[in-house]
């Protein structure tokens, strides 16, 4: 199993049994990995998980701006074939769907979106016939390029969870940070205008239906922790902007290419990213579509008073897109 250059904090037995106990209870008290009951009881659930779960869940502490949770079992048999769709996946993997929202709320506040896999909580990356050649998570033929999750978006999340159910074939997912990059002064501060909007992926259909203008943003600038990013090339008309800052936009997707490290996930691996420093990809691959293809559980998580956005972004509309928020 490798990890490339991501940091790996492991979960003892103790702990990953008492994540799991905890998943499978709250499974069987609400009948449901979507259930309104069960999203209620959550914060109480994680608050109450033990201090040592709390401690490997503590923010991402190093320039990688990644990290691997390790401890966690996937029973291959058990959890059923890969689905070839998200919207046929139902309850498939639901403990795992539980435990994600546990960690995820230890972490901060999960987040959904209306216009995205029904608005779940824990969304299902499967690859799926039909979308080989897309910028999305069901794609398998392309490399799907570095980007920010939900870029777009000024409620995006702070940080992405990518647990991973199976992999049978070792497919990589692609992690590069900005804070590994050496720009210079000079294109940091090219790229820190608001210059070029970004647009929705291909998954926001009510989204790109909007009418709404997309606001320019910038792609880089300095927070109180460093610098800080929000990349997504396949989705961002760089063909509009000024020359030189074309140039400067080609040489930090260069560099992110430089410094990329790929992770190749176990079963029960979780992959945590800081969505504002680091952008994520995967290599490509060809689904075989016959129940054992690469299959992640995605989760989004808001960090309350985190400091990594500009100002201004705070006042940007959302671009046709709600989010939607667990309880505290």
């Amino acid at each position: 199993m490798d990890t490339g250059a991501a940091p790996v904090r492991l979960l003892d037995a103790d702990s990953a049994s008492e994540l799991t106990r905890t998943a499978e209870a709250l499974l069987a008290e609400c009948g449901s990995a979507t259930a309104p009951s069960l999203l209620e009881r959550i914060p109480a659930s994680a608050a109450a998980l033990s201090e040592r779960i709390h401690h490997l869940c503590r923010p991402v502490d190093t320039p990688d701006g990644v990290y691997v949770l390790r401890g966690l079992t996937v029973d291959d048999s058990a959890v059923g074939p890969t689905p070839g769709h998200w919207s046929t996946a139902g309850e498939a993997g639901a403990v795992w769907d539980v435990t994600l929202l546990l960690l995820a709320t230890v972490m901060g506040r999960p987040i959904a979106w209306e216009g995205q896999q029904d608005g779940r909580f824990v969304h299902n990356i499967v690859p799926s016939p039909g979308h080989e050649q897309e910028q999305t998570g069901a794609s398998s033929t392309v490399l799907l390029s570095p980007h920010t999750e939900d870029a777009f978006h000024p409620g995006r999340a702070h940080l992405l969870m990518l647990g991973c159910m199976r992999n049978h074939d070792n497919i990589a997912t692609t992690a590069a940070s900005v804070r590994r990059t050496a720009l210079s002064a000079e294109d940091i501060a090219l790229l820190s205008r608001p210059e070029l909007p970004i647009l929705p992926d291909d998954s926001y259909e009510e989204a790109q239906a909007s009418t709404e203008e997309p606001p320019q943003v910038p792609t880089l600038w300095e927070s109180e922790d460093g610098l800080t990013m929000r990349f997504d090339p396949a989705y961002t008309p760089v063909d509009r902007a000024p020359a030189e800052y074309r140039a400067a936009y080609a040489r930090l997707e260069d560099e992110l290419a430089r410094v990329s490290v790929a992770v190749s996930l176990s079963p029960g691996d979780v992959l945590v990213v800081d969505n504002d420093v680091v952008v994520h990809g995967r290599v490509p691959f060809r689904a075989r579509y016959d129940g054992t293809d690469r299959w992640l559980k995605r989760a989004s998580v808001r960090v309350p008073d985190r400091r990594t956005r500009p100002a201004g972004e705070r006042n940007e509309h959302g671009y046709g897109q709600a989010a939607i928020v667990a309880p505290v």
